[in-house]
């Protein structure tokens, strides 16, 4: 029966009767066989040979395999010598010697494997006898393999290695600001006391950090130029480098600078300016040498206000622009829209008035070339029967669109920016925003007149803030986009010297949204996100008990106080500051320790000699909306701090706080000007908790765990806003 199976499956090409032994020349000749010869020749491919295709069988059946061989050998040879005899000529005795010489090894190494394994193949069971190491082609396989995937695996390691030393060993652009967290800069002694020296913060090396513009004023050591200029002092504007304190570039003034100001934009400017006779004629009132109209745009603008000049210099080398000389300027400058179509936006400053009669006049000015625009436009204020310091100007644009301009003294008056422009010029204005009027405010005017009255009650104007988040860290900028985002908001207003009254005006129509009556406020509010209904509140600084400061944070939503504390007075009146952190902000102000609950309080100021006795001792403080309980000390000195700001670190998601103070030295002589830069998130490292009363904010946790707030604070990070 195995016989007549064996038959039955043989195929031609095929020396002997087991299957699965293929024959490579007679396969050459068989390609228009049917599906049914390729099934029975892939058949025992799947390692089953003659002794297994039906089962594992017996050893005497397995070892009789030789016997079946040469028993149906002549069947073989018949059916052989049929399908020989199709094969031509030569071709076909070249095919019958090899393949004799094939079947012929063949036969010897089976009988071999007969003899050495009883007809075991390979693996030890039953199958073909060919030992694996018969067959070199399954080792060349292995070996390129082996080669393709070292010529995979050898680059990737490489590129992981240059990966790792990119990110480790070679030293970034920023990576020592970690290293130098805080610098000190002293800048001399000064002369002039202690009025806070103008101060701006802008982007100057384009190291995306935040550096330091200061106005100084020594005492002159140049005899021959002392006694030329009539005084003994020099002026200088120096720029500081916000990585190491170093000095960028300083420049020399014939007036005491009275404001910086940086952001101005000439990048948008469409096209280089012409050269020759060709720029005279594009620009024939240019105030500026060609040479400074070409290097225009080749970094940060910034503005040095002066008693009398208004100065454009080079940012990063502090080279000089342009320079004008409108009068007695007696406001910083605003940026407006563009007025002359140069893409380039215009300016605005207030000048008192040449004819001694008005009392203020507004003056516009290309920011492109420093030239004036049409004539000085005068304003009488003084009809409302109130006078007092200058307020503004600002820019204002409505939700309309409409432009306006507030400023008054010791009042809040808004003239629209349209009005200006057609008085100083004598044109039509062109932009949409001139043209447009703002209904609500529109009806708060008067007749025959062109101001429209803001701020209502007989108090004098003391502060006028937009109520922006933030604001107070860049209120001297003059970039577009954050003067964009404070002239659409609603207006805090401060009004009174010995009591004050805290009031939000509605930008849609001039109406006071809530007042709150208080004792007086000695600095700016500070607008910040305390609580997250998205509307800012106010950090203020008011007068307490005696020798007292109360530091109050106001609902800007309804006027309500959120969270308040008392402190030992610090005999400073410096604006406190707000930082964005994640979705809230963080609150920093200046004062002496707080002041403990009641009953303690009354043991320890009853005492003649407590007040000779109070320290000078000037504290930094943090306050963070999530702990109103706990305060952090960031910082304290006994200097007088004159001003301060925060520049901001974008890369490292830091900032730094950045303090003038006048510093005492020995003997009668003036006091030295320091500048100090001081990274907050190292600051708060090192901070220490300061707990609070219960009393100073309601149904929140009183006592958080050190743990948990030492955490909480070293994980924040600053942004800008």
């Amino acid at each position: 029966m195995a016989a007549a199976l064996s038959r039955a499956l043989k195929l031609p090409g095929k020396k002997g009767s087991e299957l699965g032994e293929y024959d490579p020349l007679t396969q050459a000749d068989s390609e228009d066989e049917s599906e049914e010869d390729d099934l029975v020749l892939n058949y025992p491919r799947n390692g089953l040979g003659r002794g297994n295709c039906m089962g594992t069988g017996t050893s005497e059946l397995r070892g009789s395999r030789t016997g079946r061989l040469v028993g149906d050998e002549d069947e073989a040879e018949e059916d052989d010598d049929e399908w020989r005899e199709r094969l031509p000529g030569k071709k076909r005795q070249e095919r019958e010697e090899k393949g004799m010489q094939y079947w012929s090894q063949r036969e010897t190494n089976r009988d071999e494997g007969v003899e050495d394994g009883g007809g075991l193949g390979a693996s030890g069971g039953p199958g073909l006898g060919v030992s694996a190491s018969a067959d070199p082609d399954g080792k060349k396989a292995k070996v390129r393999g082996a080669i393709r995937a070292a010529f995979f695996l050898v680059p990737l390691v490489c590129a992981m290695l240059v990966v790792l030393l990119c990110a480790f060993l070679v030293p970034c652009q920023h990576g020592e600001l970690d290293k130098r967290p805080q610098w000190e800069k002293e800048l001399g002694d000064h002369v002039g006391g202690v009025t806070p020296p103008p101060l701006a913060l802008w982007d100057v090396d384009n190291d995306s950090v935040e550096d330091v513009l200061i106005g100084v004023t020594q005492k002159s050591n140049n005899t021959h130029l002392s006694s030329s200029a009539g005084n003994n002092k020099e002026y200088s504007v120096v720029a500081l480098s916000a990585f190491s304190g170093e000095v960028l570039w300083r420049r020399a003034l014939r007036e005491p600078v009275e404001s910086i100001q940086c952001g101005l934009q000439y990048e948008a400017h469409p096209s280089p300016l012409p050269a020759g006779g060709a720029a005279l004629r594009a620009l024939p009132n240019s105030a500026i040498p060609l040479s400074a109209q070409r290097d225009r745009a080749s970094g940060p603008v910034c503005l040095l206000i002066e008693s009398a000049h208004l100065t454009a210099v080079n940012g990063t080398t502090g080279k000089k622009l342009w320079s004008v000389a409108p009068g007695e300027i007696q406001s910083q400058a605003v940026s407006l829209p563009d007025l002359q179509g140069d893409s380039v936006p215009d300016l605005l400053i207030a000048t008192l008035p040449a004819d001694q009669v008005s009392d203020l006049s507004l003056l516009l000015l290309s920011g492109l070339t420093g030239a004036m625009l049409g004539h000085p436009v005068t304003f009488n204020l003084t009809t409302f029967n109130v006078s007092g310091k200058l307020i503004g100007p600002l820019f204002h644009e409505t939700q309309l669109g409409a432009y306006y301009i507030l400023f008054g003294l010791g009042t809040v008056e808004a003239v629209s920016l349209g009005n200006i422009y057609t008085r100083a010029t004598g044109k039509t204005p062109i932009s949409p925003g001139l043209r447009l009027k703002e209904p609500g405010w529109e009806k708060r005017r008067k007749t025959n007149s062109s101001l429209i009255h803001i701020s209502s009650g007989t108090e004098q104007v003391e502060f006028l803030v937009p109520l922006v988040a933030g604001l107070c860290n860049n209120h001297n900028s003059l970039d577009s986009i954050s003067n964009l985002n404070s002239s659409r908001s609603d207006w805090v207003l401060v009004c009174g010297k010995l009591s004050s009254k805290l009031s939000v005006l509605r930008e849609k129509d001039a109406h006071t949204e809530w007042t709150l009556t208080s004792s007086a406020i000695h600095s700016r509010p500070a607008p910040g996100q305390f609580n997250d209904d998205g509307i800012p509140d106010l950090l203020i600084q008011k007068s307490g008990a005696p020798r007292m400061r109360k530091v109050q944070v106001v609902d800007g939503a309804s006027g309500r106080s959120l969270w308040e504390t008392e402190f030992i007075c610090p005999r400073l009146d410096l604006e406190g500051t707000s930082i964005m952190t994640s979705g809230q902000s963080a609150f920093l102000f200046w004062a002496g320790d707080p002041v403990r609950p009641p009953k303690n309080l009354t043991k320890t100021t009853v005492a003649p000699g407590a007040v000779q006795a109070m320290p000078v001792i000037r504290k930094l403080f943090m306050l963070h909306p999530a702990y109103p309980t706990i305060l952090l000390e960031l910082a304290s000195t006994t200097d007088t701090i004159l001003t301060a700001a925060v520049s901001y670190q974008e890369p490292q998601k830091d900032a730094s706080y950045i303090t003038v103070s006048s510093r005492p030295t020995s003997g009668l002589g003036p006091g030295s000007r320091v500048v100090k830069s001081m990274s907050l998130r190292a600051a708060i490292t090192a901070g220490q908790i300061v707990r609070l009363g219960e009393s100073s904010t309601a149904g929140v946790p009183v006592r958080p765990g050190v743990f948990e707030i030492n955490k909480f604070f070293r994980r924040l990070t600053f942004k800008n806003h």
